[in-house]
């Protein structure tokens, strides 16, 4: 666990960072999704009254109960918001106050409405209809309910016609922060990858940057464009201080495609599953993040960090998105991978108990207040 004097030093160090952090610049994507949250109704006991199915496992129970025959499951939605995993990490990093640019889909020619007060935060380019997403809520956990049609329109073409290569480059190569998030439902990503590479990378200037990377639940992608995307992802170091993201069920996931993966799900068999993963995958920082701590392999080290866990959250749609801005925030600062950790952990934890995504204040409060 981390201690009261670690948490106040890392208060510190963050807000004598505010006025680095508001100088720097962040370019995001490529996803886009509008967010239906929803709970599952148990009993139904009037109009206006429910009481919520509260666990995962029963409502597996139920549907199972269900196969041969029919079943009715009532949703009531509890919250419309902007989804994906670039639109919320932005968001994210717009409440530190970096300057964040983010190209996506998020409606097109039109934004969607959802989207208009990330517009106003961000500068917004959207070159295509934004994914839906149904999120059914769980007090340990979430199924995310996916409609992905349009996901298919971003591909390198539709960034060249519909935003530009040049316009590309440049945010590319001068945001102090790149994020490429959601590979797994942006079927195009790695060819946009491929593409960024060769024809963008090598002509780049200046100095090194941070590039974050998540894979966004790679289950359903075949072994070998996950292999694919790792050697990708691993190209993308010889220009930029990788940051690749994982949450606990992805870390096991990418082990078996590399051959070390365990049944050790302690936090210490993961730790050492993160740094075997991180032999394979050379980049600056490998990050795990299952919900009530966080661990990393980086150039200084591995380290474990324990966060503020609630089993009892506002939200938890989005909170490893806020889990990775914390931690890049952590990286631009150029905080210790320890403390890249608590701030990530920190983050999440502020997000899933009140909804919104915090200001560096909002984290120095946290960390001085620290839930017990």
């Amino acid at each position: 666990m981390t201690s009261p004097e670690q948490r106040e030093q890392t208060a510190a160090q963050l807000q004598s960072g505010i006025s680095r952090a508001t100088q720097m610049t962040a370019f995001v994507g490529l996803d886009g999704f509008v967010d239906d949250i929803l709970h599952v109704v148990d009993k139904r006991e009037s109009a206006d009254k429910y009481l919520r199915l509260p666990t995962i496992g029963q409502l597996s129970e139920r549907l199972a109960a269900a196969a041969g025959r029919s079943t009715n499951v009532e949703l009531v939605s509890q919250l419309t918001k902007l989804g994906g995993n670039g639109p919320i990490m932005a968001n994210a990093l717009a409440s530190f106050g970096l300057k964040v640019s983010y190209l996506g889909i998020l409606g097109y020619p039109n934004l969607h409405p959802v989207f208009a007060e990330f517009a106003k935060r961000a500068e917004v380019h959207s070159i295509a209809e934004p994914g839906y997403t149904d999120a059914l809520e769980f007090e340990d956990g979430k199924i995310m309910l996916g409609k992905h049609q349009s996901l298919k329109q971003m591909n390198w073409e539709t960034i060249k016609s519909r935003f530009g290569q040049d316009k590309f480059a440049a945010k590319l190569g001068s945001a102090d922060l790149v994020g490429f998030v959601n590979w797994t439902m942006l079927t195009y990503m790695s060819d946009i990858w491929s593409a960024v590479l060769k024809e963008i990378c090598p002509a780049m200037k200046g100095p090194r940057r941070k590039l974050f990377i998540d894979l966004a639940d790679p289950e359903k992608r075949t072994l070998e464009d996950i292999a694919r995307a790792l050697e990708l992802i691993t190209a993308f170091q010889k220009h930029f201080d990788v940051i690749l993201g994982l949450n606990e069920k992805e870390g096991h996931e990418i082990g078996k495609v590399l051959g070390v993966s365990t049944s050790d799900r302690s936090p210490e068999g993961l730790l050492k599953l993160c740094k075997e993963i991180h032999q394979h995958v050379r980049v600056d920082s490998l990050v795990v993040h299952p919900t009530a701590y966080a661990l990393a392999s980086g150039q200084d080290g591995a380290a474990t960090v324990h966060g503020p866990f609630t089993p009892k959250p506002k939200i938890t749609t989005g909170a490893g998105d806020h889990f990775n801005s914390g931690f890049c925030l952590g990286k631009l600062l150029g905080f210790t991978t320890e403390r890249c950790l608590l701030v990530g952990v920190t983050t999440s934890g502020f997000y899933v108990r009140t909804g919104q995504s915090p200001s560096i204040n909002d984290l120095a409060g946290m960390l001085r207040n620290w839930p017990s």
